[in-house]
């Protein structure tokens, strides 16, 4: 049976979502939103098969699928994908497989599959009562960044993100890129389309988030939404520089947002790093408290 895979639409979400949420995964990439935003870049394709969704992907030169995700005989999903795999002529290979299903890849397929960490790929999560109280030695920089930045500016507010200030976030977002060089750097230059989408698609993906102002002006922005039963996840954070501690602040007010409008809410995802070392750092500098692991399996033909 060949897999009927087509495009990624924004009217997928209604079919996708059910599928994602009976699996309640805490990584990132299990999500709508990233699969619908980011599939221009990654060229993502879905399929509902019985009761699975099933995903691939390519980048330059290498194609790819998710695990199966959804529920029934798994066994019969990935027959389907290496069929897939093999009537296109590409080695069968799955990324950001989770341990769990490492374990199962083993049981069904033994000696059967390379298997390896993806670590650039690891999910970020956080107590979100770290968060919002940055108690502890270990997150004494982070207090002195928003104490530094409550000093110098008196007149700063956060708001919650609307349809009303949606535009004035994209125009702090476009000189955001404008002063970091954002067409000159790969991954900038990646992520620029998709904050573009999110702002775009915003309603429709069901997609909230916060803003900060200093002196009226927008400086820092974030995007987010509800990732599983008890994690959020922030797809988008911005700041400018050259406000010192808007970074710290814009993370801390949406956090305390969060924990108060979803209280069921136990972790956020801050996502990955995707092996970019500065991005690496912030995000350690945060003490990550659960790292998502993913892993990558390449079928074994001999």
């Amino acid at each position: 049976m060949l897999i009927n895979f087509k495009q990624v639409e924004i009217s997928d979400k209604t079919w996708i979502d059910p599928l994602l949420k009976a699996v309640d995964s805490r990584a990132c990439h299990l999500n709508f939103t990233n699969i619908f935003t980011w599939s221009e870049l990654y060229k993502y394709k879905v399929a509902k098969v019985k009761d699975f969704l099933l995903v691939k992907g390519s980048y330059k030169d290498t194609r790819y699928y998710f695990y199966p995700i959804g529920s029934g005989d798994v066994f019969e999903a990935l027959e389907m994908l290496k069929q897939d795999a093999a009537a296109n002529g590409h080695p069968f290979l799955m990324l950001g497989i989770s341990a769990e299903d490492v374990k199962v890849l083993h049981e069904l397929y033994p000696g059967k599959f390379s298997i390896e960490e993806m670590r650039d790929s690891f999910d970020y999560l956080y107590f979100i009562e770290k968060l919002v109280h940055l108690k502890g030695n270990k997150l004494h920089s982070k207090r002195n960044h928003i104490n530094r930045f409550l000093k110098e500016y008196e007149d700063w507010r956060f708001e919650i993100l609307t349809t009303a200030n949606l535009a004035e976030c994209q125009e702090m977002n476009d000189q955001w890129c404008r002063e970091n060089n954002c067409n000159d750097d790969e991954l900038l230059k990646q992520e620029k389309c998709v904050v573009s989408r999110c702002f775009k698609y915003y309603d429709a993906l069901g997609l909230e988030g916060g803003l900060l102002r200093v002196n009226g002006k927008v400086v820092a922005y974030t995007i987010g939404e509800k990732l599983n039963s008890d994690t959020y996840d922030i797809h988008i954070e911005k700041a400018f520089s050259s406000i010192h501690g808007a970074y710290q602040m814009i993370n801390r007010e949406f956090a305390a947002y969060i924990h108060q409008k979803y209280p069921e809410v136990v972790y956020i995802n801050r996502e990955e790093d995707m092996g970019y070392e500065g991005l690496r750092k912030a995000k350690l500098s945060y003490k990550p408290d659960i790292m998502v692991e993913k892993y990558r399996a390449i079928y074994l033909d001999s």
